[in-house]
């Protein structure tokens, strides 16, 4: 029996989408929690929640529409407010579950009243504790965990978990006024112009919780022994499809991620990377799991129905929005060269994912994304020597490992393939 269920308080550090359409709102319909608080630093968020009586409204793309979710009667506190601070002590202390869904884990320890300090000083040590952390990084929960470190002992944490997450889950925040009245959306509160929008997708994988005899509240969670197959399909299926075609949408003209449906070409590509690229290396890297995911049936169910819903035209999700960072999406170690190389390891020849660093390549010139001057005027003007200095100088340190002079090759291998196919010039 879950005795203690409805005594439980769930606490949310940041109010962006991932906290707001998942976290919260995971939390909030699972009822087994009687206290829901939100720590936020952006004032104007909570002033516009507590002004709107501490409730606001989510809005959830479905496949054939858009539904709207309440969540109210939850408290909220800016860290950084003096009248707030003996609320924010307090709810640290007395939370079970707690969620950090922040811009990135570089803002664990900023600031004196930091994400890190807070916890590290208020934590209970006579009660369990976690902390989903929800940033974005396969290694989110062993950062959190190490900066909290700093600031107390292991008396104070030995109650106390941070939980890495691999989350699926798309949406985000929509600031514009014209696509809220089209797609006819809620502001978050009547006294905000933000409007949160993400899918209903909610199958959120997280690693084990390994406290005695605790029992998570938000059980749509699952728990795995082992994230990291779950982390590499994430990065290098979903993340790297993803980008693939957003650049490819990028070089077709497309404003919105749901123009690709019509797009059969292109479509079949997404089809094509996923079965026969991220798909056949994450097969057989872990053809003896026994994990349903792990399986021809499973990954191409995994596949399509990604496809379905990056392509969901009641998300609204802009190609600019899945272009952005593309220096960062070009890494040696991001999706697309992350996926390529492993995929190497596998004996399997990525094709489509290396012509997809060139659309990134392109949209970095196209769109002046980044103003290095060793970059051509115009796409059109791309050749072997502008990509290998574009790379080199995105990569930095790692340029000069063996292994990137081969995966370069290969990029401008596929040039000629890409010029045709993409930008509709033979170029050689």
């Amino acid at each position: 029996m879950k005795q203690y269920l409805g005594k439980k308080t769930f606490l949310g550090v940041g109010l962006g989408a991932v906290q707001a359409g998942l976290m919260l709102y995971e939390a909030f319909k699972s009822n087994n929690f009687e206290r829901y608080i939100i720590l936020e630093v952006n004032a104007e968020i909570v002033n516009s929640i507590k002004k709107s009586g501490n409730k606001i409204v989510i809005n959830i793309a479905k496949k054939n529409g858009i539904t709207k979710s309440t969540i109210s009667n939850f408290e909220i506190y800016n860290p950084n407010d003096p009248a707030d601070y003996d609320s924010v002590v307090s709810s640290i202390y007395q939370a079970d579950e707690m969620a950090t869904a922040i811009p990135s884990v570089d803002f664990y320890d900023i600031g004196k009243n930091s994400i890190a300090r807070l916890l590290a000083e208020n934590i209970n040590p006579n009660k369990p504790q976690i902390v989903y952390t929800a940033e974005n990084n396969n290694y989110a929960a062993e950062m959190l965990l190490e900066k909290i470190k700093n600031y107390t002992d292991e008396y104070k944490l030995k109650q106390f978990q941070t939980i890495n997450t691999v989350i699926g889950k798309m949406g985000g925040v929509i600031f514009d006024t014209e696509t809220v009245k089209e797609l006819d959306l809620d502001w978050m509160t009547p006294y905000s112009k933000t409007a949160i929008l993400v899918e209903e997708f909610n199958n959120i994988i997280i690693s084990k919780i390994t406290l005695p005899g605790f029992q998570k509240g938000i059980e749509v969670f699952q728990e795995k022994d082992d994230l990291l197959p779950f982390e590499e399909a994430k990065l290098f299926g979903h993340n790297a499809v993803h980008s693939m075609l957003g650049f490819f949408a990028a070089l077709r003209g497309y404003s919105y991620m749901s123009e690709i449906k019509n797009d059969i070409y292109l479509y079949q590509l997404g089809i094509d990377a996923f079965k026969n690229e991220s798909g056949a290396f994450l097969l057989k890297k872990y053809k003896n799991l026994d994990e349903p995911l792990f399986t021809p049936e499973g990954f191409k169910f995994y596949g399509e129905d990604l496809l379905e819903r990056m392509t969901n035209p009641y998300l609204r999700d802009e190609v600019k929005r899945i272009c952005r960072d593309p220096v960062r999406k070009l890494e040696y170690n991001d999706r697309l060269f992350g996926t390529i190389k492993e995929a190497l390891k596998q004996n399997v020849y990525p094709k489509i994912l290396i012509k997809a660093v060139l659309g990134g390549i392109c949209y970095l010139i196209k769109d002046k994304v980044d103003s290095n001057t060793t970059y051509p005027a115009d796409i059109e003007h791309i050749n072997e020597n502008s990509v290998k200095e574009i790379l080199k100088e995105i990569w930095k340190d790692d340029s000069s490992n063996p292994e990137s002079s081969e995966l370069i090759d290969l990029v401008c291998s596929e040039l000629n393939d890409f010029f045709e196919e993409f930008i509709n010039i033979k170029k050689y």
